[in-house]
C-alpha cells in the first residue's frame, strides 16, 4: 500500500393498572441499558489511532477508508500493454480471485458482502509496462497515473459511479508489474474522476497474485478498510511480528483469519462479543474466531495507545488455543502494530510453519508481563486475567 506524501426480581403486584404495552417495553428498556453499558465498557478499551494512516486505532476515518460492512461493489478491469500484449482471455484471471468473495463473507461473519463484477475485455494501457516504476517501488503519483489510465481506458464500457472499488489486473506476461499495491485517494490532492465520481479505492495487482492466490485481494482490500500491514517492512524475518495468524501478515499463513481485534475495528463483531478487563480482573470464556457467535475478544488496556488482546483459535496443523498479542495504535504499518506472544519460543515449529505459528497458549500455560502488570492463565476455553498490583 502506498501513502501520499503531503476507528432483583419483579414486583408481584402494583396499585396502579399498567397497560400491557408498558409491560412489554420494560424488558426492551433493560436490554437497551445493558447494551449501552456493554458499549461503554468496550469503548474503554478502544484505542485511538495515532499514525494518521492505516493503524490499529478504532477511530477509522471513513472519508479516507471504506466502511467494511454491508454490500461492497467492486469492478475488475483487465489491462495489457504495448510491450506485453495479453495472450488468451480474461476468465482465468477472474476465476483466480473469485473465492475472495466467499472468504471475506466468512471472515466477516456475513457482515461484509463483496460483489466483484469482472469486465471481460483487455483494456490497453497507453504506456509500456516497464515505465510505471513498479521495479523501483512506485511513487504515489505514478500509482495514481496507472489507475487513472486504466480507468480512462475502460470508461466507455464501465459506469464507475456504480462501484466502490476498482481492481486492476495485468496480463501475466507483464513481468515489470511485480507487486500489488492498494490505491487510496488523497482528499488533499486531485484524484481520479470518472462518470462524475471520485475513484477513491482500488488495488492494482501484480505478478505476485499468482504466488499469494485470492487472499492477496483480501489483504489489499483490508488496507482499503484501514488495516495496516502486520508483516515487517525490514528483514531478515519479515514475519517476526505475527507469523501467519492474520491475512494482513503472512497472506499464505496457516491461520489467516483476521484477528478479533481487526474484526472489532471493522464492525464484524459487536460490543457484546468483547470483554474489557477491569482493574479487578476476571475470567472469560472465548469461542474460536473461526466460528460465528460467542465472545471473541478479551482486551486488557495497558496505556493510552496500547493493550493486550486474547482470542481463541481452533488453529491449524501448526497450533491452536489462545492467541495473546500486544497492540499499539501509535505504531506505524509495517513496524509491528500487533505482536504475537510466543508460548513456545524455544520450540522448533512443525514443517511449513513459522516460528510464531505454533505460539498459541494451551491449558495450564500462563503469560505474564510484569512491566504492564498483566497475567493471563489459560484454562481450556477459559482465560483468567489478573491486573497485577492494581
Amino acid at each position: 500500500m502506498l501513502r501520499p506524501l503531503v476507528l432483583a426480581t419483579a414486583l408481584a403486584a402494583s396499585v396502579l393498572a399498567v397497560p400491557a404495552s408498558a409491560h412489554a417495553a420494560a424488558p426492551r428498556a433493560t436490554e437497551t441499558r445493558a447494551a449501552e453499558t456493554r458499549a461503554t465498557e468496550t469503548r474503554a478499551c478502544a484505542l485511538p489511532g495515532r499514525t494518521g494512516w492505516t493503524d490499529e486505532g478504532h477511530d477509522t476515518d471513513h472519508r479516507q477508508f471504506r466502511a467494511a460492512t454491508g454490500r461492497i461493489r467492486a469492478v475488475m478491469l483487465f489491462v495489457d500493454f504495448p510491450d506485453a500484449a495479453a495472450e488468451g482471455g480474461t476468465v482465468q484471471y477472474a476465476d483466480h480471485f473469485a473465492p475472495a468473495e466467499k472468504w471475506l463473507a466468512a471472515a466477516s461473519y456475513g457482515r461484509a458482502r463483496l460483489s466483484i463484477t469482472p469486465v471481460h475485455t483487455w483494456f490497453r494501457m497507453p504506456q509500456d509496462s516497464t515505465t510505471y516504476g513498479f521495479d523501483r517501488g512506485i511513487s504515489y503519483e505514478q500509482h495514481r497515473l496507472y489507475v487513472r489510465q486504466a480507468v480512462a481506458a475502460a470508461d466507455a464500457e464501465v459506469d464507475f459511479s456504480a462501484y466502490d472499488i476498482v481492481y486492476i489486473v495485468p496480463s501475466r506476461n507483464a513481468a515489470a508489474v511485480r507487486f500489488s499495491p492498494t490505491y487510496l485517494w488523497d482528499p488533499a490532492q486531485s484524484g481520479v474522476v470518472a462518470d462524475g465520481a471520485e475513484v477513491k479505492w482500488g488495488v492494482t495487482f501484480g505478478q505476485d497474485m499468482w504466488r499469494w492466490g485470492h487472499k492477496v485481494l483480501a489483504h489489499e482490500t483490508g488496507h482499503i478498510f484501514g488495516l495496516p500491514d502486520l508483516y515487517s517492512f525490514t528483514g531478515p524475518d519479515y514475519h517476526r511480528f505475527v507469523g501467519g495468524w492474520d491475512v494482513m501478515g503472512l497472506i499464505s499463513g496457516p491461520s489467516p483469519q483476521p484477528f478479533a481485534w481487526h474484526a472489532r475495528k471493522l464492525g464484524w463483531i459487536s460490543d457484546g462479543q468483547v470483554a474489557c478487563v477491569p482493574a479487578s480482573g476476571g475470567t472469560y470464556r472465548l469461542t474460536p474466531v473461526e466460528r460465528p457467535g460467542g465472545r471473541k475478544l478479551v482486551v486488557v488496556r495497558t496505556g493510552d495507545t496500547s493493550a493486550y488482546a486474547i482470542e481463541s483459535r481452533k488453529g491449524s496443523e501448526c497450533s491452536g488455543g489462545m492467541v495473546i498479542y500486544k497492540v499499539d495504535s501509535a505504531v506505524a504499518t509495517g513496524e509491528g502494530p500487533i505482536r504475537v506472544m510466543d508460548a513456545k519460543p524455544d520450540a522448533v515449529p512443525p514443517a511449513g510453519c513459522h516460528a510464531l505459528d505454533d505460539g498459541a497458549y494451551g491449558p495450564g500455560q500462563v503469560f505474564t508481563d510484569e512491566s504492564a502488570k498483566v497475567r493471563v492463565e489459560v484454562k481450556g476455553d477459559l482465560v483468567r486475567v489478573d491486573r497485577l498490583g492494581v
